[in-house]
């Protein structure tokens, strides 16, 4: 399956939605620190329902070390700056879906450790900004995941 790793998310909705998401769709799920929440926070449990015990949730103190548990998969980073839309990859089992905070998205630094071919955006209409982190994890993992014709799923 794949992995869904969010970088230093702010808002505990977002994650709790993207907790319940990956119990649902099998992605593994990597949180890098700082997170901008608490685990046991009340909005990301509420969210989450009782999806917690159903999903598999990493931690990453930084996103190095992150890099470091992700060696030997390709990582592609979901990002307003990218030019190849998100359904113009083939996407691969095992490969990470990199999504950026609410607040900040993806820093430069993050940009520049990602090939330019393994950057992607979802089309949106001119003048917006961004679009909701979860609705964003939904779209990519669902495309990704049916791609591989929905593989384990009923």
């Amino acid at each position: 399956m794949f992995n869904i790793a969010l970088f230093e998310p702010k808002i505990p909705q977002n994650t709790g939605n993207i907790i319940r998401l990956t119990a649902n769709n099998g992605c593994h799920l990597h949180l890098i620190e700082p997170l901008g929440f608490d685990l046991e926070e009340k909005n990301l449990r509420r969210s989450g329902l009782d999806y917690f015990d159903l999903a598999n949730i990493s931690r990453h103190s930084n996103y190095d070390d992150f890099l470091e548990s992700m060696q030997g998969h390709r990582i592609l980073a979901l990002t307003t700056k990218a030019t190849r839309l998100f359904n113009q990859i083939e996407y691969q089992a095992g490969d990470v879906l990199l999504f950026g905070s609410e607040t900040a998205g993806l820093p430069e630094y993050v940009h520049k450790s990602i090939d330019l071919n393994h950057q992607l955006r979802i089309p949106m209409r001119a003048n917006n900004r961004s679009m909701n982190l979860s609705n964003t994890v939904a779209i990519v993992s669902y495309e990704a995941w049916g791609q591989l014709g929905f593989a384990g799923g009923i």
